[in-house]
């Protein structure tokens, strides 16, 4: 395992605020982190990156010369900084301004005001991010396990690639959504993960096209999903699906999950 702490990680906190900024910075420091730079606006943050790529971007919802889906879009588009851990603060609530966040990879979304406890989860998840914790199981061979991911997301498929990768997975074929996902079901695999949105065949009908076929109901599915209302969950639950993580996950959170749904 590659051992990283907190004192390891430089972060890039990007805030207009003053007072914001120093909340967050007095919270930093006390998760032990002290390399911290800020500032203040877009264009200041993707200049900084240029110059010293950081572990991790913390970022207001609303600045100066735009919002933080701008920067992250920037940061997404960018091959340099595609992987880039990035975690929004924001007093925001509603599901279809903070989903698209979620679809495109966050590491966390703490509320406004937050918690060290919540700012303690998103670190600990950045650091599971960037570490090697190869899963240890029974019966399988992580090295050895065909894992299909389906996500319209590109961004979403490739965190979860990337985690499941550190736990020493490396078999990953990936779909676009659970129509692509049936045509690849032949090739064989020993896991399916699979967001629940998605067009055409959604997460719900893939597993509900598994569960019904002879050939495959046998297959463990991990669902994770941006959703949050009890109808949706309740749905899901009943269609068959081995566990449920919600977007932004934690990725202790996953090796747990999928350590107990392979060894059942």
């Amino acid at each position: 395992m590659t051992e990283l702490t907190s004192s390891d990680l430089n972060i890039l906190l990007v805030e207009p605020s003053t007072t914001q900024r120093k909340i967050i910075k007095n919270e930093l420091n006390k998760a032990l982190i002290e390399s911290i730079d800020e500032v203040q606006t877009i264009e200041a943050a993707i200049t900084r990156i240029g110059t010293v790529k950081p572990d991790l971007v913390i970022s207001a919802l609303h600045l100066p010369d735009g919002s933080a889906m701008d920067l992250l879009q920037h940061i997404r588009q960018n091959s340099q900084t595609t992987d880039l851990p990035f975690m929004l603060i924001s007093s925001e609530t509603r599901h279809h301004e903070l989903d698209q966040f979620k679809q495109s990879g966050v590491i966390a979304i703490l509320p406004k005001p937050f918690t060290h406890a919540h700012l303690t989860t998103a670190i600990n998840s950045t650091l599971d991010l960037l570490s090697n914790d190869e899963l240890e199981l029974e019966y399988y061979d992580p090295a050895e396990l065909r894992v299909l991911v389906v996500d319209d997301s590109k961004m979403a498929r490739k965190i979860i690639v990337n985690v499941l990768a550190n736990l020493g997975i490396s078999q990953i074929t990936q779909a676009i959504d659970g129509s692509e996902a049936i045509t690849l079901l032949p090739q064989g695999f020993d896991l399916i993960v699979t967001d629940y949105n998605m067009p055409i065949v959604n997460g719900l009908e893939l597993t509900e096209h598994v569960r019904n076929s002879s050939e495959y109901s046998h297959l463990p599915i991990l669902m994770v999903t941006s959703e949050s209302t009890h109808t949706h969950l309740s749905n899901v639950a009943k269609s068959g699906v081995n566990a449920m993580a919600d977007k932004p996950f934690e990725p202790a959170m996953i090796k747990q999950l999928l350590a107990r749904i392979l060894e059942e």
